[in-house]
């Protein structure tokens, strides 16, 4: 179907002025105008078209800030050419009969323009150059100024008649001429030494719209006999037309990043042309005459050629050294700027990034991504394994996002995006399109793997830094893998003041143990059907002197994090021990069978831990069999030495317990590899045993598996008689939960042991 576009009025306007007002001056070559003033009301007009663009152009925010800054500062010289404009009018019609002079105040006006324009391109972030520099290039300005200067003195002012128009003089028109272009080096000095992220081919034609106002004040000298004519009538509508366009096409590729600049030149050909310019005009002056002074004047132009000669190859030779070390140099800020592993932006260089956007003023979004459990895949499958599934991250996040973010890896298994020009409903939409393809299944090393990310996500602020922002962000992030990982979460300010809660909660449980603050509880395990006690599972908990008692579910996890776990699992299972042992010295036969204790992935993971077991219950002389070890599969998994200890503890005469069994990855082959004597069924599989659910589906299975690998299961989080009989009848033998007893201390336990001691002995766990 053929769509129609609707006609762009700016566009079509500006394009119809400015042949109109080519034609007018054409024409007017041959034709005397009644009424001069119409083509002089074209002017205004077309100033405030490109105003209008240049502004439109500078408050898009997909721009960087500099280039923002850039139209937003040509804009405004580009106003200023609307009071300019009607100055000029006012002189070239002002009086009895039309003139072309120009008043004192229209000079001014377009003096500001042009210097407005002037620092517009030298405030680009790329021009910004050393003292040096500045110094070479007043030096190159002034070497051009003064040879065009003769130049156009000798080949053509000095030639003209001037006395035909008072109005147009020789240094009038010199010093228009040297005006535009000293404009014009500024532009050319720019685009060749870059100019940011303005785009070039806007530069380019900027350039060309200067160059064409320049050439057209040479024509003053051969108008100055139509009086009705004037050289702004060519050059205002030359320059804004091609304003417009560089604005329009800036506009258009809003989107697309700007090539690397080439390597500039370590020397500038521009003064020794200058001098061959001059030398020749010299010797077309004195050769003609002949004589001393011609002979002189070949000389001294041979010496002077064959000097620049000499230095020019002395300078070659320098640049290629200075290209050798700029190679070396170049490369080195490559491997500064980029991750060597990755090939993406490096810690530094986007830090760096950071600062620059937050100097430009330009809102952004700062997102802080992190693989969930990417430790487990290291110890498990190999770096190499780990060093190929990141690669494959960084890959997918750079193809994903939009040609103007930025995607640096901090370090590890950390990644950060930079997003411009965002909403927060924008980033959202990018971030679940960004979440979807990075979770997809990758083959790393041959292996077959979904990873998880886990996303934080802060807007900057005005008065942001590069640290705070990358704080903020990492809180979030830290909030999302809380929550349980796979997701994005934005940053709330509650975040900090939980995280300073979990500070001063953190610092108060160093001080716990020797405070004497945390004391252990002890959750039966009972038989079915008839709840005879099998054992107990020993469990820790903190009483806070301010907060009272804290749970475990929030004191555990901090422990986790920060390492205190490996202490406080420590003395758990010191007490464990002598609880045992202190049982077995009073109770006897009637003390608990097995008592359970839970060890954490980071206790597997320390040097000596079997052997620090055995010396515990070697010093108070308890049978290794009547201690069971409670592990997670997370916690078998988190090390590569975590299998090994577990049998090296199993060895030693302890039993094994999986706990939380089918809420970890690769439960199966665990029990397999791992020698597990108890495998405890998950509380979230005993709660649906009532129902016809698939969670009772997995829990009348597991019986069959672990009768048939010779194991005992026992049901977790029991809350009701129905669950309990649920469970027996599909053939379990041990449970524990609420249904039968919470967690009792020592002599509450001995209380209960008391109270059953008219049943049948204790069936051994």
């Amino acid at each position: 179907m053929h769509v129609r576009h609707r006609p762009d009025l700016s566009l079509t306007l500006a394009l119809g002025l400015f042949l109109f007002e080519l034609g007018w001056f054409l024409l007017g070559l041959a034709h005397t105008w009644s009424h001069p003033v119409i083509a002089w009301l074209v002017l205004p007009v077309m100033s405030l078209l490109v105003t209008y663009e240049c502004r439109r152009t500078a408050r898009c925010a997909e721009l960087d800030g500099p280039t923002r800054a850039f139209w937003a500062r040509l804009g405004i010289a580009c106003a200023l050419l609307i009071p300019g404009s009607l100055s000029s009018m006012n002189d070239a019609l002002g009086g009895p009969e039309p003139s072309q002079h120009i008043s004192l105040l229209t000079q001014l006006i377009f003096g500001c323009s042009l210097a407005m324009v002037l620092w517009a391109l030298l405030r680009l972030p790329t021009w910004q150059r050393n003292s040096g520099d500045w110094v070479r290039f007043g030096l190159d300005t002034g070497i051009i100024m003064l040879t065009t200067g003769m130049l156009i003195w000798h080949w053509s002012l000095s030639r003209i008649d001037f006395t035909a128009s008072p109005n147009a003089t020789a240094p009038s028109v010199l010093v228009i001429t040297l005006v535009a272009t000293v404009s014009l080096i500024t532009f050319v000095k720019v685009a060749f030494a870059g100019a940011g992220r303005l785009d070039r081919g806007a530069l380019h034609i900027l350039s060309i719209g200067v160059a064409l106002a320049a050439a057209s004040g040479t024509i003053a000298p051969f108008i100055v006999d139509k009086p009705h004519l004037h050289t702004a009538l060519i050059a205002f509508p030359m320059s804004q037309i091609t304003a417009i366009l560089a604005a329009r096409r800036q506009f258009r590729r809003r989107h697309v990043q700007p090539p690397s600049r080439p390597v500039s030149r370590r020397f500038s050909l521009i003064p020794y042309l200058a001098v061959g310019l001059l030398l020749a005009a010299v010797l077309q002056v004195e050769i003609p005459q002949g004589g001393e002074e011609a002979r002189m004047a070949i000389a001294a132009s041979v010496v002077t050629l064959l000097v620049v000669l000499r230095q020019v190859t002395t300078l070659r030779d320098n640049a290629r050294l200075l290209d050798a070390v700029d190679a070396s140099l170049q490369q080195l800020d490559h491997q500064v700027t980029h991750d060597s592993l990755t090939g993406i932006g490096s810690r530094a260089a986007y830090t760096a990034e950071l600062s620059a956007r937050l100097a430009g003023g330009e809102p952004f979004v700062v997102a802080l991504l992190d693989l969930d459990d990417f430790k487990e895949v290291n110890d498990r499958y190999g770096h190499a394994t780990g060093d190929a599934l990141l690669q494959a991250i960084s890959h997918r996040l750079r193809d994903r996002l939009r040609s103007e973010d930025t995607v640096a890896r901090l370090g590890g298994d950390e990644f950060t995006l930079l997003l411009p020009g965002l909403t927060a409903a924008g980033a959202d939409r990018l971030l679940h399109e960004l979440l979807t393809e990075v979770q997809t299944p990758v083959l790393a090393e041959g292996r077959e793997m979904a990873p998880r990310v886990s996303i934080g996500v802060t807007a900057s602020r005005p008065d942001d830094t590069a640290g705070e922002l990358l704080r903020r962000a990492d809180v979030a992030m830290y909030a999302a893998k809380t929550a349980g990982g796979g997701r994005w979460t934005w940053f709330d300010p509650i975040m900090d003041r939980l995280a300073d809660d979990d500070a001063r909660l953190t610092a108060d449980l160093r001080q716990a143990i020797t405070r004497d603050e945390l004391f252990l509880v002890y959750q039966p395990i009972v038989e079915l059907p008839h709840g005879r006690l099998a054992g107990v599972e020993a469990l820790v908990r903190w009483r806070h002197p301010e907060h009272g008692l804290v749970p475990p579910g929030v004191f555990i996890p901090l422990a986790e994090r920060n390492g205190q776990i490996v202490e406080i699992g420590r003395w758990i299972l010191e007490q464990a021990i002598r609880q045992t042992a202190r049982w077995e010295r009073e109770l006897g036969v009637d003390a608990p069978a097995k008592v359970s204790v839970n060890v954490s992935a980071r206790q597997l993971g320390e040097p000596g831990f079997p052997a620090e077991v055995a010396a515990l219950l070697s010093a108070a002389g308890v049978d290794p069999s009547r201690l069971t070890v409670e592990v997670t599969e997370t916690a078998v998994l988190a090390t590569g030495v975590a299998l090994e200890v577990v049998r090296a503890l199993a060895a030693q005469g302890l039993s094994i317990a999986l706990d939380d069994f089918g809420t970890g990855q690769s439960s199966l082959s665990l029990l397999v590899d791992c020698p597990v004597d108890w495998l405890k069924v998950d509380k979230s599989f005993v709660d649906g045993v009532t129902t016809d659910s698939p969670q009772a589906v997995i829990v009348d299975g597991l019986i069959g598996i672990t009768e048939g690998l010779r194991m005992q299961a026992v049901a977790e989080g029991v809350e009701t008689a129905e669950q309990a009989g649920r469970l027996h009848r599909a053939g379990y033998r041990y449970a524990q939960g609420y249904h039968f007893a919470r967690p009792l201390s020592d002599t509450d336990i001995e209380l209960l042991i008391s109270a059953q001691k008219t049943f049948s002995p204790h069936l051994h766990m």
